[in-house]
């Protein structure tokens, strides 16, 4: 059998089935006697195993079969939950999430992972459970011996009667088949499609029970009806069905058209004298059902079709095409805009009035369709610090709030690694051990949140603990070593601006290297990786008391909102995210401060910079009495960007300047006007010191 068709609905639920075993495990041990928890994670295991056999992967399937059996004993109380049984189970876990992501990366999910089954094997005491597959001896049925009850009857409606009719009437036979599959059948999905394709070369369906839309969703037991219209005989039907893989059993009946006319108004009668009775005990029980259906209508309910049909799987390639689609739709819309003011025609006016509002619903759609839960990142935090806090002798308790929270699938993308780093770091060096937790009065198990928020176009993620703090001194005496900061400088120092050097290259306060920190390496990573992606980050602690990492996020990457401004005869465009106001000051208000040009900013001496310098405009020097200023921030830290004057606001598709000028200095990109015109895109980050 060619399993190539299904590989990517493989790889898709063996992911979901992996990460619902390493929560549900955590969930055990909190609570070690909760038997449903470990029924679910040995029903994710099982499933997995089935998929796997199925698909030909062994060693997944000889794993997950050993992990199974000790899930077995679990449930079976021959076993009890301990921390060290768990470790192993997750290893079990790591091991096959790797020769999944080996398979979806062109591997044939090859491991060695003989160590972790003997260590399965030792913790499993009793006898090993395993279920024997039994093979039914497959039949044919006429109608005289039927097994089928009246419950399990095809009703047609007039239209199917109609086309059974016509095929009766064309020497075609109709059957009525009732097809069993395997209890412990894990693809169930795939097999009634295998079926309904070999039914669908030898004829017509024209029925199915349950419907389409229920097999398609595995919502059946083993056993599932069909009706077919062919001209082959009955054996030929069964003994090709029969050649299915995990099908067990194939009962074929034929079936008249007389037969089933007279079935029909045997089932009218039947709704006639049930349908009162139904209907008062539905409306007892809740009073917002009361629909009784008829025997014409699928088994399927109006809200499971709703909710069959709610989402689809789409590839992400797709959606990049889409959006590359949709920025070149934008640039031609800021043509089409620049066109229409030169033009001053009423009629070009209004349709490119008309086509911004549609195009900018159609941005809303695609950007919307981009946004992915931030629930993809944070599901691989518990189990990281679980072992983390194993591995440091703490009790450390992880706290998701806002996992729902939607970010770009590109920020998604780069956002993993340096949460993993700033948790690292909240577990090492913020959590006390429990007996100096303890001796502080604190609760002996810590405390780490991890929470995510929007806030007008931007998300904040926010990682907090309720550790030690920063120590200031501690920090300071470090920087110093390093040569960071100078010894008279550090005493100015604001406690923000002390708590922000530990985002320094090479800065570690570690006193000994190990596998979690101590190494220098890390925040410094977080900062410029978040800077990349347009955000920034913030620190607050209270020595004693706790620390805050806040991170500051842009929704999307794609698609930005800027202020275009003049350089002598270039233009640039500067992200609205950075800006808080633009102002037009005198020459007479400029000072000097320390060899840097400033302004008074409402109180709040603010330096400025000169992008014709910066980025070496040609012009010719003119002193002018007065000068456009636009004011930027970066945290707390302010600077004004000096240019030649304001030229509007405009929503522009940011596009890279590849990999020959990454390194430009201030310019995280470029962009094409409505004029044609290519706009640079400052790097505001960049410019504030």
């Amino acid at each position: 059998m060619d399993t190539n068709q299904y590989l990517e609905m493989f790889i898709e639920e063996s992911k979901e089935h992996l990460q619902a075993c390493n929560e549900h495990l955590l969930e055990l041990e909190k609570n070690p006697e909760n038997i449903a928890i470990v029924n679910e994670v040995f029903r994710s295991a099982h499933t997995l195993k089935g998929m796997s056999a199925t698909m030909g992967y062994e060693d997944i399937a000889n794993l997950t079969h050993k992990m199974e059996n000790v899930l077995d004993e679990i449930r079976n109380s021959r076993l009890h939950v301990t921390a060290e049984l768990l470790d192993v189970v997750f290893v079990a876990v790591d091991q096959l999430e790797e020769m999944v992501l080996d398979i979806a990366a062109g591997g044939k999910g090859k491991l060695d992972v003989t160590d972790t089954v003997q260590k399965l094997h030792k913790i499993e005491t009793g006898e090993v459970i395993s279920v024997a597959a039994t093979t039914v001896e497959p039949s044919i049925i006429d109608d005289t011996t039927t097994n089928t009850t009246q419950d399990n009857w095809l009703t047609y409606d007039d239209y199917e009667m109609t086309v059974i009719q016509q095929s009766v009437e064309q020497d075609f036979f109709t059957y009525e088949i009732s097809v069993k599959l395997r209890e412990d059948c894990l693809l169930k999905a795939a097999r009634v499609y295998m079926v309904f394709e070999l039914l669908e070369k030898m004829g017509d369906v024209i029925k199915s029970s349950p419907t389409v839309e229920n097999l398609e969703g595995e919502d059946f037991d083993e056993i599932f009806y069909v009706a077919l219209v062919t001209n082959e005989p009955s054996d030929d039907v069964q003994k090709k069905l029969m050649k299915v893989s995990e099908v067990t059993e194939v009962l074929v009946n034929s079936v008249t058209l007389e037969q089933l006319k007279k079935r029909n108004s045997f089932e009218v009668d039947k709704v006639e004298e049930t349908s009162v009775v139904e209907m008062t005990d539905v409306t007892e029980d809740n009073q917002q059902i009361v629909e009784v259906k008829s025997p014409e209508k699928s088994p399927t309910s109006k809200n499971n079709q709703v909710q069959s049909s709610k989402t689809i799987r789409v590839n992400i390639e797709r959606l990049d095409i889409l959006m590359n689609l949709f920025e070149e739709l934008v640039i031609d819309r800021g043509r089409l805009q620049s066109i229409s003011e030169d033009l001053h025609n009423s009629e070009l006016d209004e349709t490119v009035e008309r086509m911004s509002r549609i195009t900018g619903d159609l941005q809303n759609i695609i950007l919307n369709m981009r946004m992915v839960p931030v629930e993809t990142v944070f599901n691989r935090f518990p189990r990281m610090v679980r072992q983390l806090a194993r591995d440091l002798n703490k009790k450390i308790n992880l706290e998701v709030i806002g996992a729902e929270t939607e970010l770009d699938r590109t920020v998604i993308d780069e956002i993993g690694d340096p949460l993993v780093h700033l948790i690292r770091n909240s577990l090492d060096h913020g959590v006390e051990s429990p007996e100096i937790r303890l001796a502080k009065g604190k609760p002996e198990e810590g405390t780490v949140v991890l929470r995510a928020y929007h806030s007008g176009n931007h998300v904040f993620i926010e990682i907090e603990d309720d550790g030690a703090g920063i120590n200031r001194e501690k920090v300071l005496k470090k920087a110093i070593s390093k040569g960071i900061v100078s010894k008279e400088s550090a005493q100015a120092m604001s406690d923000k601006q002390v708590a922000e050097l530990i985002l320094s290259s090479g800065f570690s306060t570690a006193d000994v290297i190990s596998d979690v920190s101590g190494r220098g390496v890390g925040l410094d990573v977080v900062k410029t990786t978040i800077e990349s992606l347009g955000g920034s980050i913030d620190i607050s602690s209270t020595e004693g008391q706790g620390s805050l990492f806040s991170i500051q996020l842009p929704l999307t990457l794609s698609i930005i909102s800027v202020m275009l401004v003049e350089l002598g005869e270039e233009i640039y465009a500067i992200p609205l995210s950075s800006i808080i106001e633009t102002a037009i000051i005198r020459s007479s208000d400029i000072l000097n401060a320390h060899n840097q040009k400033v302004i008074d900013f409402r109180g709040k001496v603010v330096p400025l910079v000169f992008l014709e310098n910066v980025f070496d405009v040609p012009r010719e020097s003119t002193d002018d009495e007065f000068h456009s200023v636009v004011l930027v921030r970066k945290g707390d830290k302010m600077a004004g960007l000096v240019v030649d004057s304001f030229i509007g606001q405009q929503e522009i598709v940011l596009k890279s300047l590849g990999a020959y000028l990454s390194s430009v200095f201030a310019i995280s990109g470029a962009t094409i006007l409505g004029n044609g015109k290519v706009a640079l895109i400052v790097d505001c980050n960049a410019l504030i010191s």
